[in-house]
Order: C-alpha cells, then sequence, then structure tokens
C-alpha cells in the first residue's frame, strides 16, 4: 500500500452510481481503495448521503447493492469526534460551507491527505484540493 490518502466528498462517491462528469476519476478512486493501492477515508455522514441519492434516484434494492460496494471498497470511514467536529468548524468559517460540507475537508486536515470533492462550491478554497466533475 502507498503513503497517499485521499480523503472523498460524497460528491464523488454519489460519482460511482451515475454517469456523469469525474465520475471516471471517481471509479479510479473506488478502485484505487478497493486493491489497496491508496487508502481512502471518508466522513461517517458519506454513507449516508450517497445512499440517499441512490436511494432518491432508483429502487430500495439499488440502496442495497450500493451499500455493498461501499463496504466492499475497504474505504475507512471516520466517526465524528471531539477533534473531527472541531477541525470542522474550523473549516466551516475558513471555507465559509455548509457544516457537514466541511467534515471531508476537516477529516483530510486531520491526516494531512488529500481531499478530492465534485463540490465546487463548498470546497474549491481547500488549499490542494482535486475538483472532479
Amino acid at each position: 500500500m502507498s503513503d497517499g490518502t485521499y480523503v472523498l466528498d460524497s460528491s464523488v462517491g454519489v460519482k460511482w452510481f451515475r454517469d456523469e462528469r469525474g465520475c471516471e476519476r471517481a471509479a479510479e478512486l473506488l478502485h484505487d481503495s478497493t486493491t489497496g493501492t491508496f487508502r481512502v477515508v471518508v466522513p461517517a455522514h458519506f454513507a449516508h448521503e450517497v445512499l440517499s441519492v441512490v436511494g432518491r434516484e432508483g429502487a430500495a434494492s439499488d440502496i442495497v447493492r450500493a451499500w455493498k460496494i461501499i463496504v466492499e471498497s475497504r474505504i475507512d470511514i471516520v466517526p465524528l469526534s471531539d477533534d473531527v467536529v472541531a477541525e470542522a468548524a474550523r473549516q466551516y468559517d475558513r471555507l465559509g460551507c455548509s457544516f457537514y460540507d466541511a467534515l471531508a475537508p476537516a477529516v483530510a486536515s486531520l491526516l494531512q491527505a488529500t481531499l478530492v470533492s465534485a463540490d465546487f462550491k463548498a470546497h474549491a478554497l481547500y488549499p490542494g484540493v482535486e475538483l472532479i466533475g
């Protein structure tokens, strides 16, 4: 496994289940996580947001299929903690985004990892962000 770590915003995870701009890069990150090429990390709300979008656009069976893909991807899910909440509050002020949009940058900051996002509005000001889509 490489020493590279990527933190994904849920906007990237949604692209695993949609045919839209940026889905190729999102699929590469999913593959890299599944194979252990890179460490891929997400904040706890990632799965909730992704599965909500899948359910809104599909059937109940699609939600279960999407969950299995997330689990099999071997991504690390970071729960809320004092450190995550404090850093997310800092990113909330710094980026001017919603608190839940500040969670992925907070995890990236704490891990000194690369943030990957398709949410230009929320994350464009984050230093070193990889914006896709």
